[in-house]
């Protein structure tokens, strides 16, 4: 079963410049502090990059390592707990269950999660979903679904 598609936006990054800027946008949202955004694309994509704009933005400093080994990197921010997970590293979706995820996808805060098909639909609905595909020129299309109200809230940015 696919989850309903409330809307759809496609977006042209020309550069990581904009990716940046879409970033920071998107850290101004409010409705961004309990959202669950999952990201899709092949190696390469620039998920991770839109990650690390993202968290930037919202004032994480120092280092901020992509989870393919560890799975999840947690963040807290001001009022604002945040995780990114990358599920890249799963042969079978128990191990997302047996790591305990669920209870952190539960609570409230920013879920970033990359690679999500590999939790075999255990996750929840995401409320955004961002698809990244390289275009020439390390251009960037991404295709921007909501699937929940807050999701559609969030194309606002």
């Amino acid at each position: 079963m696919h989850p309903p598609i409330l809307e759809s936006r496609r977006l042209h990054w020309a550069d990581e410049a904009a990716c940046a800027a879409f970033a920071q946008g998107l850290a101004r949202r409010p409705e961004l502090r309990t959202a669950f955004i999952e990201l899709q694309g092949p190696l390469g994509a620039g998920k991770t990059t839109f990650v690390r704009h993202l968290l930037r933005a919202l004032g994480v400093t120092g280092r901020i390592k992509s989870p393919t080994y560890a799975v999840m990197e947690p963040y807290e921010l001001p009022g604002l707990p945040a995780w990114h997970f990358d599920f890249y590293r799963f042969d079978d979706p128990r191990e997302w269950e047996d790591a305990g995820f669920r209870d952190v996808l539960a609570s409230p805060g920013l879920k970033l999660v990359e690679w999500a098909e590999r939790a075999g639909g255990l996750l929840p609905v995401a409320d955004l979903r961002m698809e990244l595909a390289t275009a020439p020129d390390d251009q960037r299309e991404v295709t921007l679904t909501a699937h929940t109200p807050l999701g559609q809230a969030l194309l606002a940015a």
